[in-house]
């Protein structure tokens, strides 16, 4: 019994440690490479949102993730790369009832951090797109692909203006 016990304990360790060696080699990233501030302490400061993703991208591909942003909330999104890549990624953010284009870091200064205040609850969609450049082989990943991170951050917003009168 002894020895069916253990065996079942090392192919359970093995298929585990399998697993998370499959979850890819970008798994976190954003929480690595990108800029983030604030602690639990510091309710001032944003703080890291669930929503954030990390994912191996390929030059020139588009890949577009949903969030949803809560009214009464600011938010802070950041984007960064590995840097065989580079150090910028284009990103789009959405509206995504209307499709309207809310942000395109292209069009102001090709800015890897957006911030701003959700006036209502709604839900984005946010493009990312790896652009296409020389690239050279990195820890076993192609060489036309790297690590990019998309970093959501959030806190209350200030009060302002007058109170309730």
């Amino acid at each position: 019994m002894k020895h069916v016990f253990l065996t079942l304990l090392i192919s359970t360790l093995f298929l585990t440690e399998k697993a998370q060696a499959q979850g890819g080699v970008c798994t976190n990233f954003h929480r690595k490479a990108c800029y983030m501030e604030g602690t639990r302490r510091d309710a001032r400061q944003f703080m890291y949102n669930a929503q954030s993703k990390s994912g191996l991208f390929s030059q020139g591909t588009v890949s577009k993730m949903r969030c949803i942003v809560y009214k009464g909330n600011d938010y802070r999104i950041s984007v960064c790369c590995e840097t065989i890549l580079g150090e910028k990624v284009n990103f789009k953010i959405y509206d995504s009832k209307t499709n309207e284009l809310l942000f395109d870091n292209t069009k102001n200064d090709d800015t890897q951090q957006f911030e701003f205040s959700a006036a209502t609850t709604r839900q984005l969609i946010i493009e990312a797109t790896v652009p296409v450049g020389d690239t050279k082989e990195q820890k076993g990943k192609a060489m036309d692909a790297a690590c990019v991170g998309m970093l959501i951050e959030n806190k209350l917003s200030e009060r302002t203006g007058f109170s309730q009168y």
